[in-house]
């Protein structure tokens, strides 16, 4: 730590001695008259500084005066802040009168470089009886590292009279602002007595910034009723509002304010892409295109917009089509379209257009390898997702929360829970997603008892939040571990976390599950919200298994008020009049499906060969190898029933192993 003090500085206090014969003219000085002076001011380099600070030593005539000083420090601080090293000496030791203008000099150098010193050399200049200017706290607040620093600049401004500055104020906001101090900000604002332009646009932008756009969309109404007239600052806050939002309403409002005075924005590149980006955002592909026509520049970012806004509402061709038009592309423009694919599904463009990167010579990040074990993980197939995660070895890239999660949540959808594990434990730095995505494979899987001990080591590392608490739930629920379960749902409100509808869901199931009905029937009278479709579905399933044909009919009753259109209601309590003996009623339920037009969904079996997936319905034979599997199956059922032993029904999983194990004809 440097030392600052205003004692005696013995080599400073030989250089005045010897130079009292010397009278120093400030008008000479002040005009940079001086040989040495003009002379630094065309210096570039560190080693001429250094002589002509010998120079200006051996002369006798300059060193230890204010003003040459202060020409010394600004340039070896400030001009040229490679210097720094020997601008401190200078201050410590041929300096015996700083005045406030070396004292901003350094405190504005150590805010970049060594924040802390601006704070002590700050103590400092109090000490020596020096009054800060707005210029000492702007700088000051360049420097802080923690918001009790800034509260304590706060309160400095106050009580030295500094606060009315606007300069000073907006800087404030705008601290308090990118710290997340949304509040404190606002009290700042709300203080002063005639904010300007530039005040509104901080407050505006700082809204966008923080996904407060109601607030940024209600202070530009106000700005503009106070007469202000809003800038491209102010336009571009409000874009960003309307596309968090989603709001095209406002945002077509903001685009005519922007038409209406074209001749000023055309060319703003920025104020195009924001206005694109909005459109994007609300999911307005049209208007996007036309935006992206009238734009007189464009840049990558431009059609990166346009191809992740084609991409996110499935227009993927259309995403490719642009893609391949690109004059250039960069790691977002292929991660743009990646995304788009893997969203869909479709592993095998994922993994060519993958390739083709690399081909091209842009090396995939983690976003690139999220997307493609996504891709794996929406087509199910553990070879694929085995293949996905080699990628992500093979370049290197590190295993960070994000992609641990998705590989974890791959491997555990696709049937490994083996690998998940492994992956869990190969992750450092695991965040509460990590270990809720552990958790709930383990519960998708029936490790509800491995759910519970993981659960608790989390506790050790991380807090756990309401999706946590969701998975826990359900791993009690699908293991039967009722005691464990109400346990946990009780011990919620220790974390901070006040049960929601889904938690209540998960007890419901839980209680129902395992045969108290009645008790689950208590907690959904007794839930401070309305009752969801999952909950009374999972009422419904129980009074099929335990026969509660009375329960089944309140519980069917209000779950087709929720969704009339729901057939899985129905087909519960038809079959539970069935399976009671009560044929009539089960009747009149299918009867009343026919009706309304409500039709089961047809169940859906899929089998992945050589990557690709291939999904049968039942009773549909428009999958391209129909012909050939019938026939297989019908060569197997001859040989079957020859050698006497049982027969085969069409539509059976059989038919599916017989097309993939046999040659197709």
């Amino acid at each position: 730590m440097y030392r600052y003090r205003r004692g005696i500085r013995f080599l400073s206090y030989i250089a005045s001695k010897r130079t009292n014969n010397t009278t120093w003219d400030p008008t000479v000085s002040l005009d940079l008259n001086h040989p040495s002076l003009v002379l630094l001011e065309k210096c570039k380099t560190r080693d001429h500084f250094k002589q002509i600070l010998c120079q200006i030593m051996r002369s006798r005539k300059l060193i230890g005066k204010t003003f040459p000083m202060s020409r010394l420090i600004y340039f070896s601080a400030v001009s040229h802040p490679d210097n720094l090293d020997l601008a401190i000496t200078l201050f410590n030791h041929f300096t015996p009168n700083p005045n406030l203008f070396i004292y901003n000099t350094l405190i504005s150098a150590f805010s970049s470089l060594k924040k802390f010193e601006s704070f002590y050399l700050y103590n400092v200049l109090l000490s020596s009886g020096e009054c800060p200017d707005k210029q000492t706290l702007l700088y000051l607040l360049q420097a802080v590292n923690f918001i009790s620093q800034v509260k304590q600049i706060h309160c400095q401004a106050i009580v030295t009279g500094l606060f009315s500055f606007g300069y000073l104020q907006n800087t404030l906001i705008k601290v308090y602002l990118e710290n997340g101090l949304v509040r404190l900000a606002h009290q700042v604002f709300e203080k002063m007595p005639s904010p300007d332009i530039v005040s509104f646009n901080i407050m505006i932008d700082g809204y966008a910034k923080k996904g407060c756009g109601l607030e940024a969309m209600r202070l530009s109404h106000e700005m503009m009723g106070l007469g202000l007239e809003p800038d491209e600052f102010t336009i571009l806050g409000l874009l960003v509002s309307c596309g968090q939002l989603g709001n095209v309403k406002f945002g077509k409002a903001v685009h005519g304010w922007m038409e209406r005075r074209k001749p000023v924005i055309s060319s703003n590149l920025i104020l195009g892409n924001a206005l694109l980006d909005m459109y994007v955002k609300c999911q307005k592909v049209e208007l996007a295109l036309r935006t992206f026509g009238a734009l007189k520049e464009k840049d990558v970012v431009s059609w990166n917009m346009l191809v992740a806004g084609c991409a996110k509402v499935g227009e993927l061709e259309q995403a490719r089509l642009f893609f391949d038009q690109m004059p250039c592309r960069d790691i977002v423009s292929w991660n743009s379209l990646i995304t788009g694919y893997a969203c869909r599904g479709d592993f095998a463009m994922v993994k060519e257009l993958i390739i083709d990167m690399v081909m091209e010579n842009v090396i995939p990040d983690t976003v690139t390898m999220i997307s493609f074990v996504s891709a794996a993980t929406e087509s199910g197939a553990l070879d694929q997702g085995r293949w996905a995660h080699g990628w992500v070895i093979r370049m290197q890239i590190k295993l960070d929360a994000f992609l641990g999660s998705a590989l974890i949540d791959m491997y555990c959808k696709c049937g490994s829970i083996e690998r998940a594990l492994r992956v869990f434990k190969e992750i450092n730095k695991k965040d509460v997603t990590v270990w809720t995505t552990m958790i709930t494979g383990l519960a998708f899987h029936g490790y509800g008892s491995k759910a519970l001990e993981l659960f608790s080591d989390m506790q050790e590392d991380v807090s756990p939040d309401d999706v946590t608490f969701v998975s826990v739930l359900s791993a009690c629920s699908h293991s039967g571990l009722v005691d464990q379960g109400i346990k946990v749902f009780s011990s919620m409100t220790d974390y901070g976390i006040e049960p929601g509808a889904e938690h209540y869901g998960c007890l419901v199931d839980l209680l129902a599950r395992s045969g108290r009905l009645f008790e689950a029937k208590d907690i959904i009278d007794q839930m401070p919200m309305k009752p969801s479709q999952s909950i009374w579905g999972a009422i419904l399933n129980a009074c099929q298994v335990q026969g509660d044909v009375e329960l089944a009919e309140i519980a069917s009753r209000e779950l087709l008020n929720l969704d009339p259109e729901e057939e899985g209601g129905y087909t519960l309590l038809s079959n539970i009049y069935a399976a009671s003996g009560r044929w009539s009623n089960s009747k009149k339920i299918r009867e009343a499906m026919e009706s309304r037009g409500v039709k089961k969904t047809a169940g859906c079996s899929s089998v992945v060969v050589d990557g690709v997936v291939h999904n049968f319905i039942s009773a549909d034979k428009c999958h391209p190898g129909w012909v050939d599997i019938s026939s297989i199956l019908n060569c197997l059922k001859n040989e079957m029933k020859a050698r006497g032993r049982f027969s085969l029904s069409t539509g059976g999983m059989l038919i599916v192993v017989c097309f993939f194990n046999l040659p197709l004809r």
